[in-house]
């Protein structure tokens, strides 16, 4: 029995699956905690031809090289389908296809669907070529004689033995590439092929009990799904509720698991088994339930096409009034999957906040930095040295003794929700070990206060995360016990993110920068972004009607652990709109958002989108450009690019009265 924590890379056709295994998929990663991501590095291919099996590779944490994530699991409507065909009778399997020539002594480009393209291209030998001539499938064997990867792209550029000029070179492209199956490589210890999963027995780990069998593999973009089907004496007992009967009569069953390591800890390759310890719910998630008509369930998918149709109309139409009509030139090129991706990065762009962002960065007006200084505030508080001792605290008749007390009134009164900032820009995003520690202290610092009041309120939680990583959350959470927070309370969002637009020159304006002609080019917006994400997703409105006046924003800040709730109460005594944490003798930092926000406050920053402060940095990007109908890789030497940012503290600054605004200031 092996214990698995692993990453899954693909090099298998695609196809997507049905529409309701979509909606299925997304729910699935959305709703339960999951654990590090085996993520599918898959290649989108229009040929449902054979295909080489996947293979599975362990990974402590998760990939940094991963699909691109268009949208947050919640608003997934994309999902990739892994299809696991045989090998063709004479034992090959596609490692890619031929995409067009280059130059004129008979070179082809070739695009890769392996995940080992320096074995497969640049080595020369034997390999197979399969067509359609005339309506019937043909395999040809050819020699390579050389092979180069293609300088800023993903294609490979090869040169068969006989092939030797532009014409013989034509007559290639569309063909597929094939090699050996026997010639496929030899896996380290601890990786898998992902064709090797499918038909594996699916027991519970807890009980040993058969649940059903992986008939497939799906890619979901943050993490992999097993799609399992279920056996009959399993659909009739407790685990996934009871069997429905249909209009057709009885019918197969299937469930999404998350191939994470906190849900398939085991995978034993031998015996042809995994065991699975799913959370409580995840096999009656998404098991079809048969209640509609099939012309039913049609018209709902049918409106449901519709819906999203309008919306994507409608995000096309402010992005022509921005000026970015570039951006839909990649509906032209590309298959279905590549022009649903562009889709949902189409409808994903929060138009009206690029539109503020654009505007503001034009503006020769004020900058970051020391425009926001103490001297215009009023109620400053400084929190000495001493006050940080435990001994110091538990004087009662301390003033600060007394704003602490506050604090934690109003939390055990359900009075105050935490909003959680984790970012890229962290120094603990990119360490995992750091970042589950500094959050263990940040969220176990809070709960070790509330529990020593009884009758305690929950406190809701909010937690942002980067781009991708809600699963790796959930599992932390999950694995903690919710740090003793209500899980019914806790909300994950992901990070906003803004296009990444080019620097002008005189003749032209602010464009979108394309990653590739599917895929835009984009940035963490910081922690502006909050505002964004609580007004979008109506959590003002929910948080107001459960009896919350305050917000209090946080990140994994090991120096303001102890003061949180000394500001909130301060914050509560002088009836003030903001409260704002500082290292005493320092500048404000807009990468630092902890404060703590009122409601009745927070509700005007949300109506007053207007007044957000933006920034624009240059950086050099890699993009791609459309150039005479041709895509033409751009890459830089000097800065070509504005990456944009929201400052949440010098946003609230301008906008609440200094005289409703205290500062506390902490000792280094």
């Amino acid at each position: 029995m092996q214990t698995t924590n692993s990453l899954l890379c693909s090099s298998t056709a695609l196809s997507p699956p049905p529409a309701t295994a979509t909606a299925a998929a997304a729910a699935a990663q959305s709703f339960f905690p999951l654990g590090p991501s085996r993520a599918a590095h898959v290649r989108n291919r229009l040929h449902q031809a054979a295909a080489p099996p996947a293979r599975v590779r362990l990974s402590p944490r998760r990939s940094r090289v991963q699909p691109p994530q268009v949208a947050s699991p919640l608003q997934s409507t994309v999902i990739q389908e892994t299809v696991e065909t045989s090998t063709t009778e004479s034992g090959l399997v596609e490692i890619g296809y031929i995409s067009s020539v280059h130059g004129l002594q008979g070179e082809v480009c070739i695009k890769s669907s392996t995940d080992f393209p320096e074995l497969r291209f640049s080595r020369t030998g034997k390999r197979w070529l399969k067509q359609q001539v005339l309506g019937r499938e043909t395999i040809q064997e050819v020699e390579l004689v050389e092979g180069r990867g293609h300088p800023g792209q993903k294609g490979w550029m090869l040169k068969f033995e006989g092939i030797d000029d532009v014409d013989q070179a034509k007559k290639l492209v569309g063909a597929a590439l094939l090699v050996r199956e026997e010639d496929r490589p030899e896996l380290e210890e601890g990786e898998f092929y992902t064709r090797d999963l499918v038909g594996m027995r699916v027991l519970l780990k807890e009980s040993g009990e058969p649940i059903g069998t992986v008939v497939n593999v799906y890619n979901s973009g943050a993490n992999d799904l097993l799609y399992v089907m279920l056996d009959s004496s399993t659909r009739s007992s407790d685990h996934v509720g009871k069997s429905k009967p249909t209009e057709t009569g009885a019918t197969n069953h299937f469930v999404w698991v998350p191939f994470v390591e906190a849900i398939v800890p085991h995978v034993d390759m031998d015996r042809g088994e995994m065991m699975i310890a799913p959370p409580k719910g995840l096999l009656e998630l998404n098991l079809r339930s048969h209640d509609k008509s099939k012309k039913e369930r049609r018209q709902l998918e049918w409106k449901e096409r519709k819906k999203f149709q309008k919306r994507l109309i409608a995000a096309k139409k402010k992005l022509c009034e921005l000026g970015q009509q570039h951006v839909f030139h990649g509906f032209r090129y590309g298959d279905k999957t590549h022009t649903s991706l562009l889709s949902d990065q189409i409808i994903g762009v929060n138009s009206k906040l690029l539109q503020q962002a654009l505007q503001s960065i034009d503006l020769s007006s004020q900058r970051w930095s020391d425009d926001a200084t103490r001297t215009g505030i009023y109620d400053a508080l400084t929190t000495s040295e001493n006050y940080l001792t435990p001994l110091a605290r538990m004087d009662k008749q301390c003033v600060n003794s007394v704003f602490e007390e506050k604090g934690i009134h109003l939390i055990s009164k359900g009075k105050v929700a935490t909003v959680l900032v984790v970012t890229d820009s962290a120094e603990e995003a990119s360490n995992p070990a750091v970042l589950s520690e500094s959050l263990i202290q940040t969220l176990e610092c809070t709960n070790q206060k509330l529990v020593k009041v009884e009758d305690r309120a929950s406190m809701p939680l909010l937690i942002i995360c980067p781009a991708g990583e809600i699963p790796s959350f959930q599992a932390l959470f999950s694995e903690n016990d919710h740090f003793g927070f209500d899980s019914e309370k806790i909300w994950f969002f992901e990070e906003q993110m803004l296009p990444v637009v080019s620097c002008p020159d005189e003749q032209k304006s602010h464009k979108i920068l394309m990653k590739s002609p599917w895929e835009m080019l984009q940035s963490p917006i910081g922690s502006g972004g909050i505002i964004s994400v609580i007004s979008s997703e109506g959590i003002a409105d929910n948080l107001g009607e459960i009896g919350v006046d305050y917000i209090q924003i946080c990140s994994p800040n090991r120096r303001f652990l102890d003061t949180r709730t000394l500001l909130l109460g301060y914050v509560h005594s002088r009836e003030a709109d903001m409260g704002i944490q500082v290292l005493e003798d320092e500048l404000f930092s807009e990468e630092s958002p902890d404060m703590i926000l009122s409601m009745s406050f927070l509700k005007k920053l949300m109506t007053e989108t207007d007044k957000l402060q933006f920034k624009a940095t240059s950086k050099p990007n890699a993009h791609v450009e459309l150039v005479d109908k041709e895509w033409v890789d751009v890459v830089p030497s000097s800065p070509n690019s504005c990456e944009i940012r929201c400052s949440l503290l010098f946003s609230c600054l301008n906008i609440c009265s200094s005289d409703k605004v205290c500062l506390l200031e902490i000792p280094e």
